[in-house]
């Protein structure tokens, strides 16, 4: 296919100049009635290029066939057989693949450490979860993915799941082995989705993880907003094999989109994959090199350390590493990742992507270069200078993979939906949970609707706020009271 074209920008550029004039939503009819006071700090050509996409940018029977064609390339140019545009983040389109595979009270393979997203999905469509555990590591106090065999395990204790959900990359940048876990999913006739919403630029270079198209997954969901440049909300879910009907992946997806979609998210899609397609392998030769000689900068740093290959990667432990993914251990200067997270936005302006209590994590991308690295090296180099004045590494205890394992005693729908009440978090031990309680960054819930809450949970969530986690979606997010199941 002809990679040099953009459909969706080249009809915004043919749109821009055959003048045309919109009776039509948006109302700010491309930024004529915008304050200027709001153009001042957006921009006139953000609203100029704001336009409708069905009856705006294409005709009313969309003939032109511009998001068709861009679909068309981006499966294309990821070796998938269809790709599919989202504007509603990759929030819609986890939920879509997990709606194309089981339904109400058939059983999902997942592994625990999934998104908020994935939870949601459980709860609209009454899927049963079928936790898989992933592989804990009790020394640095983190979860990397789910193994093969954990799935395989989990497909002979549950022959009649319907297919399987893993994350991959995890937040951290530690991935799975795709290809085997994919192996286990097919030996059973089974599907294998993939949420790899850190990995949108796997498949632009050899040297990095395994793309989940080319390892054999079924569906893969990208957020192409994460580390590619795409805009916020921007993803792209892919699909190919013979286990899931293109159709039938569209109309789940339909029941979570919206009917009026961004033109200016499209176009940044379709930009996103022309310039890998021509230059996304030099690109990430560079970008690669540069997260080298960063990692070897910051690790120079008295009191820091970059965890690479040998921390993450090994026997129970992650099978690859996104070498893009910067996560430095504070825990040397006697601080913790939340008040590194705070100081380096305080006195620096740099904002990571990811804390937790004795971590910070930066994502690089190819938007990066010498002077962006350079002056986060200066940050944290400063940061380990003034590390004496730094608050103190939160007390927080973590409990061991068996106590943080609540049980599943109901249906996510059927908690969240039931009668419920709100308690003192002191008597929420031993309640099902009708809630989810999700502490940011990553994203991942503690406890979920339908989980059966108990003390060490409680106590590590309260210490954890203490110590500067927030978990912004539960009811009452300060965790004094916890939604239960009446």
């Amino acid at each position: 296919m002809d990679h040099s074209q953009a459909p969706i920008l080249q009809a915004l550029q043919a749109y821009h100049e055959s003048g045309q004039l919109p009776f039509t939503p948006p109302g700010h009819k491309q930024a004529r009635g915008v304050d200027p006071r709001v153009a001042a700090v957006m921009g006139e050509a953000v609203f100029r290029s704001d336009v409708l996409s069905v009856g705006g940018l294409d005709d009313r029977s969309s003939s032109g066939g511009f998001l068709e064609r861009a679909e068309e390339l981006m499966a294309d140019a990821v070796g998938a057989k269809q790709a599919f545009f989202s504007t509603c983040g990759s929030s819609l389109s986890v939920k879509a693949s997990m709606l194309s595979v089981a339904g109400p009270h058939e059983k999902l393979l997942i592994g625990r450490d999934a998104h908020k997203s994935v939870v949601a999905g459980l709860v609209l469509a009454g899927i049963s979860p079928v936790w898989v555990d992933p592989q804990w590591d009790a020394e640095l106090h983190l979860a990397h993915p789910p193994s093969p065999e954990a799935f395989a395990a989990a497909f002979a204790e549950h022959p009649d799941a319907k297919g399987a959900l893993v994350v991959t990359p995890t937040p951290y940048g530690t991935c799975t082995d795709l290809a085997a876990l994919a192996r286990v999913c097919h030996e059973h006739g089974k599907p294998l989705i993939v949420d790899e919403a850190w990995g949108a630029h796997l498949p632009f270079h050899p040297d990095l993880p395994t793309w989940a198209m080319d390892a054999g997954a079924d569906v893969c969901v990208t957020s192409v907003h994460k580390m590619g440049s795409g805009l916020e909300q921007s993803s792209v879910f892919h699909l190919q094999g013979d286990l899931i009907a293109p159709e039938l992946l569209k109309q789940r997806a339909d029941l979570f989109s919206t009917t009026s979609p961004s033109v200016l998210v499209y176009a940044a899609l379709d930009g996103w994959r022309r310039q890998m397609v021509e230059h996304g392998h030099a690109i990430y030769d560079r970008t690669l090199q540069l997260a080298k000689s960063v990692r070897a900068a910051v690790e120079a740093v008295e009191g820091l350390h970059v965890h690479g290959r040998d921390d993450f990667c090994g026997d129970g432990r992650a099978f690859d590493l996104d070498p893009l993914e910067l996560v430095v251990d504070v825990s040397g200067l006697g601080t913790g990742g939340f008040q590194a997270a705070d100081w380096l936005r305080e006195h620096h302006r740099i904002n990571v992507g990811l804390a937790d209590h004795r971590r910070i994590g930066v994502q690089l991308t190819h938007a990066d270069d010498e002077e962006t690295t350079g002056r986060l090296l200066d940050a944290l180099r400063d940061l380990a200078d003034g590390s004496a004045g730094l608050p103190p590494a939160p007390r927080l205890r973590i409990p061991s993979p068996a106590e943080l394992r609540l049980e599943q005693a109901m249906l996510p729908r059927d908690a969240f939906f039931g009668p419920v009440e709100h308690v003192p978090w002191q008597q929420a031990a031993g309640r099902i949970v009708a809630e989810l309680i999700t502490p940011y960054p990553p994203g991942i819930p503690a406890a979920l609707p339908g989980e059966r809450l108990n003390r060490e949970v409680l106590d590590y969530l309260h210490d954890g706020l203490e110590g500067g986690m927030v978990i912004p979606d539960s009811a009452d997010p300060s965790l004094k009271t916890v939604r239960v199941v009446a």
